[in-house]
C-alpha cells in the first residue's frame, strides 16, 4: 500500500485514467480527423499554388515570347523607315537634278530667245539707220545736183521702199 501514498503513482493513475477517457470520447480521431482537414485543405492550397505558379510560368513565357516577337517587328519596321528614308532621299536627289535641268534648259531657251530678239532689233535698227543714212545721202547730193525732175519721184519712192 506504499504505492497509494506515492505521488508519482497517483500522477501515473490519472494520466492513465485521462488517456482512458480522451480515448472513449474518441478524442485522438476527433483531433486526427482535424489535422487531416488541416492537411487536405494545405495541400488543397498547395495545389493551387502550384497550379497558380506553373499559370504564371506560362504566361511569363508567353510574354517573353512576344516581347521578343514585338522587339523583332519593332526592328523590322525601323529597318523599313531606314530604307524608305534612304529611297525618298535619293528620289528627291534625282528629281532635284531634273527640275535643276530642266529650269536651265529653260533659262538657256529663253537667253536664245532673248539673244534673237535682240539680233533682230539691232538689224531693224541697223536697217533703219541705213535707209536714212541713204535718203540723207542722196537727198543731199540731188539737193545739190538740182538733178531731174525724173529723179526728184523715183527718191520718194525709194524712200517709202526702206521704210517698210
Amino acid at each position: 500500500m506504499e504505492l497509494l501514498q506515492d505521488a508519482h503513482a497517483w500522477e501515473a493513475i490519472g494520466l492513465v485514467i485521462l488517456v482512458a477517457a480522451l480515448v472513449y470520447f474518441k478524442v485522438p480521431g476527433i483531433a486526427l480527423g482535424a489535422l487531416d482537414a488541416r492537411g487536405v485543405k494545405i495541400q488543397a492550397q498547395l495545389d493551387e499554388a502550384t497550379k497558380l505558379r506553373e499559370e504564371a510560368e506560362r504566361l511569363l513565357a508567353e510574354i517573353k515570347t512576344q516581347r521578343e516577337a514585338s522587339e523583332h517587328q519593332a526592328e523590322a519596321i525601323v529597318a523599313a523607315a531606314k530604307e524608305d528614308a534612304e529611297r525618298l532621299g535619293q528620289e528627291a536627289a534625282v528629281k532635284l537634278e531634273d527640275q535643276i535641268k530642266r529650269r536651265g534648259e529653260m533659262a538657256e531657251r529663253r537667253i536664245a530667245l532673248a539673244e534673237a530678239q535682240a539680233a533682230a532689233e539691232v538689224k531693224a535698227a541697223a536697217a533703219d539707220l541705213a535707209a536714212h543714212a541713204a535718203e540723207a545721202v542722196l537727198a543731199a547730193r540731188l539737193a545739190a545736183a538740182k538733178s531731174d525732175p525724173l529723179i526728184d519721184p523715183a527718191v520718194a519712192q525709194l524712200a517709202t521702199k526702206f521704210q517698210n
